[in-house]
């Protein structure tokens, strides 16, 4: 299915808005005719990229609507809630929000047991990564759905990995975070179903995302995929994002609680 034929109808939650695959998503979904609430977290240096992404959303036609704001802080996350129940209302539109996407990676990379001890990471360190890029997906699929802006149709996706069940070094706080999101989705999913609103995990391909950049021995990782890959290439943020597009359609309403591969064929090959 082509997704320069599918036409959407709505809004969309992206989190982590500003950069990879949040970036991306948000872009293809604006394409498909979503407006975009985006919440992303930038400091000065990198806020010009939000401001362009928001841009370029505009550009199509489309309302951006962005939150330059920690996303796993509880107060932070209810203000914002708070604002697009207003806008929603203002506008007669609620229940229109049709697709929340998680996206979050900010974690720490660090481990278990480390010479000497005092470098392994921390409680704090791993309850931080495990809350922001998991425990929140709960947080905020309960304000959307609870405030009512998510009805039937709506779809939640979460950015897992391959990581979620290997073990790669200094990844295992987030390999936590990931198992635990896929966790949250099979739950979510079920309790969910009723309500018309399905959830899945999208476990993308090794991406060259400022997220993986940030994994020691990047390099590695990608030249590993590259030459791993039946498909020949690694994945890219477009390539999950169409696949996000498609997945959305209405006739795609019984995919659901599914850990959704999106790698050209990466994790089947040993």
């Amino acid at each position: 299915m082509a997704t320069e034929g599918i036409r959407l109808s709505g809004w969309a939650l992206t989190l982590g808005a500003s950069s990879g695959f949040g970036e991306a998503v948000s872009l293809a979904l604006a394409r498909a005719g979503l407006h975009i609430f985006g919440v992303h977290l930038d400091r000065k240096a990198t806020l010009a990229n939000a401001e362009r992404i928001a841009g370029q959303i505009r550009a199509l036609g489309r309302e951006a609507v962005f939150f330059n704001v920690n996303a796993a802080d509880e107060e932070k996350r209810g203000e914002v809630a708070g604002q697009m129940q207003k806008i929603l209302e203002d506008r007669g539109e609620m229940g229109s929000l049709r697709v929340l996407l998680h996206s979050l990676a900010f974690g720490t990379l660090k481990l278990y047991i480390a010479e000497p001890m005092k470098d392994a990471v921390t409680q704090a360190q791993l309850d931080m990564t495990v809350d922001v890029m998991a425990h929140s997906l709960v947080y905020w699929t309960q304000e959307v759905v609870g405030r009512g802006l998510m009805g039937g149709g709506g779809r939640i996706y979460a950015m897992t990995s391959s990581g979620g069940t290997r073990v790669l070094p200094h990844y295992g706080p987030v390999s936590a975070a990931k198992a635990a999101l896929e966790s949250h989705i099979r739950q979510l999913a079920a309790e969910l179903a009723p309500r018309g609103i399905a959830a899945n995990s999208i476990r993308a391909g090794v991406t060259d995302t400022p997220a993986l950049q940030k994994i020691p021995g990047h390099d590695a990782i990608i030249e590993q995929a590259r030459r791993r890959n039946p498909s020949g290439r690694m994945t890219t943020p477009e390539d999950v994002a169409r696949a996000i597009v498609v997945l959305s359609h209405p006739d795609a309403y019984w995919i659901t609680g599914n850990v959704i591969g999106v790698d050209g064929g990466e994790d089947i090959v040993g």
